[in-house]
């Protein structure tokens, strides 16, 4: 008995004590922290040490009251859709759905876990409707067919708005090369009637000349072209003359841009033809024939024309004349009336023949004191008709002919081959005076530059070097001064 007494109050101690630490456990289980797990946990080492205890004490306990134990809710999720901390839900939901954190800088580092007791930062919340549409995030797959889907289609009126450069370029270079290609081909159709017409085999020029084109073989191709508005034909082999050379410049077709500019200064195609004369068949030849306006500028411009020559006012007396829109051009009266044939003014330069032929007319100019390589020259120069008119200027044409045999013929009388030999003497004296002043120049120019230079040679030598120079220089001057002695021996 004495050693069931001293037994008894410890036993009784250890039932307190376990009854402390349950209610203990009991009140904690209300504190956020301590879920069911905690508190298996605690009973599960209680009835350890009890067992532990009771193995200990051979003594029999009575059971130990009923404890019941409560379960802790677990915490609401942290949402920042609102900006103040709601209270506890006093019925949770047992299966609760958990909203995703809204991705922001400012709960992105936030753990629920680590920190307890403080308060949730408040998010910066915008308008209600607009801040779902913000905060959710993107979906790859939306974005993806968004970006897949084909814009609307665009209206002409706005297509043509948006490209207008881009249309106006190509549409500028298309109309330039089909203008090329097209002007291209009728300058060379223009060409190739003209020849076909008088360079031909039983043509005006075949009948006047032995050699047509530039060479001698018989696929010589009789125009020589020089670009794709000039071309050039080339006869020789006849009495009186070197050669002819016709040139045929026609209009820029094949540019556009000048197609432009001929709208405000309208051209024609022209020929122009050349004969080189020899020198002993042209005898003092000088006259000129065209329109009043463009002989006064000829008399102006051609310098053979403004020493010689001037404006006729008057027909010779007893002659039928050129026609009146027409003005001659002449050394004297008698060269234009022995030039100007009643066949001519028939033919061409008669006011009946004129009102036919005279669009076609340009103007023509004998000299034999022409400025250049050649000075005895005969020119013409005619308006070139479309290749369907080509016959109309064969009037023209025949007076190349025509006139390198009366000019090779021709011979002035005493009394004006006086009068023209002594303009030609006065003329040429004047242009022996002129290249005399001329050479002059250049040798007071070329005197002027070389003691420019030995003034500057001066200027850069030393005070010894200059000293010596003008002690050589005294002494050529003195030596230059003495008398000269000439010995004589006996």
């Amino acid at each position: 008995m004495a050693t069931a007494s001293s037994i008894r109050p410890p036993r009784a101690a250890l039932v307190l004590l376990l009854l402390a630490l349950s209610f203990s456990l009991t009140l904690a289980a209300h504190f956020e922290g301590f879920g069911s797990d905690d508190l298996h946990s605690a009973h599960a080492d209680a009835a350890s040490a009890d067992d532990e205890d009771d193995e200990g004490l051979d003594v029999e306990l009575p059971p130990p009251p009923r404890i019941s134990l409560s379960t802790s809710t677990p915490s609401p999720p942290v949402t920042t859709t609102t900006t103040t901390t709601s209270a506890p839900n006093p019925n949770p939901d047992p299966n609760p759905t958990l909203t995703p954190p809204n991705p922001t800088p400012t709960l992105d580092l936030w753990d629920e876990d680590e920190f307890e007791g403080i308060p949730v930062p408040e998010a910066a919340s915008s308008d209600e409707s607009s801040t779902p549409a913000e905060a959710a995030p993107s979906d790859p797959a939306a974005d993806a067919a968004a970006e897949a889907a084909p814009a609307p289609p665009r209206r002409p009126a706005e297509l043509l708005r948006a490209y207008t450069v881009e249309i106006a370029c190509v549409s500028f270079l298309i109309c330039f090369l089909l203008n090329y290609f097209t002007g291209k081909r009728q300058n060379e159709a223009i060409a190739l009637a003209w020849a076909t017409r008088f360079a031909t085999r039983d043509s005006i020029f075949d009948k006047n000349f032995s050699l047509l084109g530039t060479g001698d073989g018989k696929d010589t191709p009789l125009l020589m072209k020089e670009g794709q508005d000039v071309f050039k034909f080339y006869a020789s082999g006849r009495r009186y003359c070197q050669g002819m050379l016709a040139t045929m410049e026609m209009r820029a077709r094949h540019d556009l841009l000048s197609k432009l500019v001929e709208l405000v200064f309208p051209r024609k195609d022209t020929i122009t033809f050349e004969v080189v004369m020899n020198e002993e068949a042209m005898d003092h030849v000088m006259l000129a024939v065209a329109r009043k306006k463009a002989a006064k500028t000829m008399q102006k411009e051609e310098r053979d024309l403004q020493k010689f020559a001037g404006v006729l006012i008057s027909a010779p007396t007893g002659r039928r004349w050129v026609a009146d829109e027409l003005a001659v051009v002449a050394e004297s009266k008698e060269v234009a009336g022995d030039m100007i044939t009643e066949a001519v003014l028939d033919q061409v330069l008669g006011d009946k023949a004129f009102e036919k032929f005279g669009k076609w007319f340009i103007s023509l100019h004998f000299s034999d004191q022409l400025a250049g390589s050649y000075k005895k020259v005969l020119s013409f120069k005619f308006v070139l008709p479309d290749a369907s008119n080509m016959a109309e200027m064969t009037r023209l044409v025949a007076l190349v002919p025509y006139y390198i045999d009366l000019v090779g013929r021709y011979k002035l009388s005493n009394h004006a081959r006086s009068k023209t030999e002594a303009a030609r003497t006065k003329a040429a004296q004047e242009a022996f005076r002129e290249q005399q002043g001329l050479r002059q120049e250049a040798l007071q120019r070329k005197k002027a530059e070389k003691k420019k230079l030995m003034e500057e040679a001066e200027a850069k030598l030393s005070a010894e070097a200059l000293r010596k120079k003008e002690e050589k220089e005294r002494a050529r001057q003195m030596k230059k001064s003495m008398p000269k002695v000439k010995m004589l021996r006996s």
